[in-house]
């Protein structure tokens, strides 16, 4: 009540104020209490923004460091590397090295019967009868300048180097025609082979490779006839920090191809590498297969898949140059890895292959490690050999 009477008592001065200085004190009042208001809710609002755009000058994120599988593949220095082939292929080299030696220590001059015993070696060590015959012939060539047995090994060493050191290289690269991983994003790798060659192994040191170069990889597991082909996988995956699209078992394969290039393009990835089943070379339908998963791909992603890679098994001889040319024929192979060059004396094929085929070898096995699937390089290769 005296609070009410004060007010009351105080009408007659109010009364007495011009009319126009109330409307601006209560005018600049309201404003006063507008602005609190503002600034409270704007506090409010900034307290629960996220941290991205609450300072947008914040500097990046530091990278994230590699898996230390990937870490150590990565570190890897060329004489390490030089050093697992000449490992790897020492079973090669030592059949090889002492079949020549054997030859050239026995002989004084050099004649027709030598070149027979080379050509004789040549095809032993599973370079096979076309290619032995044309290495040979090239080399008798030479005949009037092979005075001495060291001059035939230097000789023989050169032309297995130009045999298998063809325009075929010069305009090809692990992982496609030069530059085009940089171009095409993402790069389509669809990786075929006969069961029991080493296909889910060489796709996961191949993830493990290409992320081990900054490169986001994605693993399609298209191989559904298999339920331990999509763990095997699955492990791989794990193993490179590669992101894996798998579906259920009998799921049709060219339908998870499809939805793997999909997730690819989705998810802003580098390379694409698809798994198909391993399949008899000589089985029509199983071929059509993968035709059909290369339609269904080129759907989704025209110009896909960019690179066939057909991976073969050292151990398997001249069986492997039958595969590679009935794959050939039926897809287009691009490129070709060999695998299991460490459990053979006969690492010959390789010359067979890469010469007679005229399809790059871009990827040689020579153990189980991430790192001993080496990019095949024709003068090392040649090196470990003599």
């Amino acid at each position: 009540m005296e609070i009410l009477n004060e007010i009351l008592n105080s009408l007659p001065f109010l009364l007495e104020i011009p009319p126009e200085l109330i409307y601006v004190f209560l005018l600049l009042t309201g404003i006063a209490a507008f602005l609190s208001l503002l600034d409270r809710a704007l506090t409010r609002i900034e307290s629960k923004r996220p941290a991205i755009l609450k300072d947008e000058k914040k500097p990046p994120k530091a990278e994230e460091p590699l898996p230390p599988e990937l870490e150590k593949y990565k570190k890897l220095e060329p004489e390490s590397l030089v050093k697992r082939l000449q490992s790897g292929l020492s079973r090669t080299r030592k059949s090889f090295s002492s079949g020549l030696d054997s030859i050239l220590s026995g002989k004084g001059a050099v004649d027709d019967e030598l070149f027979e015993e080379l050509e004789e070696l040549l095809v032993t060590s599973d370079v096979g009868v076309k290619t032995s015959i044309a290495i040979i012939e090239s080399l008798s060539q030479r005949k009037e300048q092979l005075d001495t047995p060291d001059k035939v090994r230097s000789a023989l060493k050169d032309e297995i180097h130009k045999f298998i050191s063809g325009p075929q290289h010069e305009t090809h690269e692990p992982g496609g025609v030069q530059g085009a991983m940089d171009r095409l994003k993402p790069y389509v790798i669809l990786v075929v082979g006969v069961n029991g060659v080493g296909k889910t192994t060489t796709i996961g040191k191949l993830a493990a490779r290409f992320g081990s170069e900054g490169k986001k990889v994605l693993i399609v597991a298209a191989d559904t006839f298999r339920a331990a082909a999509v763990e095997q996988l699955t492990v791989w995956a794990e193993r490179a920090d590669a992101d894996i699209v798998k579906h259920k078992e009998k799921t049709d394969p060219a339908a998870v191809a499809y939805d793997g290039v999909e997730a690819g393009m989705a998810r802003g990835a580098d390379v694409v590498i698809i798994d198909t089943a391993g399949r008899l070379h000589t089985k029509v339908n199983l071929m059509e297969e993968i035709k059909k998963i290369k339609r269904i791909v080129d759907k989704r992603l025209p110009g896909a898949p960019h690179e066939v890679l057909l991976v073969i098994d050292a151990t398997t001889g001249q069986n492997a140059m039958t595969q590679t040319q009935l794959f050939n024929d039926s897809l287009g192979v691009d490129s070709i890895a060999i695998t299991k060059l460490d459990g053979t004396a006969k690492g010959g094929i390789v010359i067979s292959v890469s010469g007679t085929c005229q399809i790059p070898v871009t990827f040689i096995g020579v153990g189980e490690s991430l790192e001993d699937l080496q990019e095949f390089d024709p003068v090392e290769f040649v090196n470990a050999l003599f």
